[in-house]
């Protein structure tokens, strides 16, 4: 089965895949759109992805979006190694993790948002840096109790899964937008040993071949 990824170098939701075909080990092609040029609006893409949003993963038998609805494909297309625990609880403790940062805290600092609070609110960048701030921070004020709670070597328990897929690049969102990470010590610890594995450098943004 041939992958393609369509996404961008920075963005965190194509980040999330890319560390899961990373873990799995799964080849792919890369389709970059830049966001900041607007080309993920353009007609054809628009063809595989009317959200206008990256990522979205060619299969080869038809286009997936959404990054949370990718790796769950991905783990039951190729399900070793798996990147949710086999108990169903443990599962759905997972799976709220990730969501927990791709549902309610990543969507409120994505590109269209920032976009939206600048153009249509006049919002100055103190106002912009101050809502960043707040709703990366009640989150990752949340995950820390949960890490606590259920976690290990990564997110949950002694395995990658993919909590950590969604971990890592909202913790690099964090410092890139200078959000004080003080008072996440077991957040930054996964992090910190999340970088020392080969499946996560290799999906870094400054690894991706549009980086710039």
């Amino acid at each position: 089965m041939s992958l393609t990824l369509h996404g961008y170098w920075r963005s965190g939701a194509a980040w999330r895949v890319r560390v899961g075909l990373a873990l799995k080990g799964l080849d792919h092609a890369s389709v970059p759109h830049d966001l900041r040029l607007g080309e993920q609006a353009s007609p054809a893409y628009l063809m595989l992805n009317p959200q206008a949003l990256v990522p979205a993963l060619d299969t080869g038998e038809g286009v997936l979006i959404q990054s949370l609805a990718i790796l769950e494909w991905l783990d039951e297309a190729y399900p070793q190694p798996s990147l949710l625990p086999f108990d169903r609880l443990q599962r759905a403790h997972v799976r709220g993790l990730a969501q927990l940062i791709a549902s309610d805290v990543h969507p409120l600092h994505n590109l269209r948002v920032l976009q939206a609070l600048r153009g249509d609110l006049n919002a100055s960048e103190a106002q912009v840096r101050a809502w960043i701030a707040r709703w990366i921070g009640v989150g990752l004020a949340a995950l820390e109790v949960q890490v606590a709670r259920y976690g290990g070597a990564f997110a949950f328990g002694d395995v990658p899964t993919i909590a950590d897929c969604c971990l890592v690049p909202q913790v690099y969102s964090a410092r890139r937008f200078g959000v004080d990470l003080q008072d996440f010590p077991r957040v930054v610890a996964i992090d910190a040993h999340c970088a020392t594995l080969p499946a996560f450098q290799i999906a870094h943004p400054d690894q991706q071949a549009d980086a710039s």
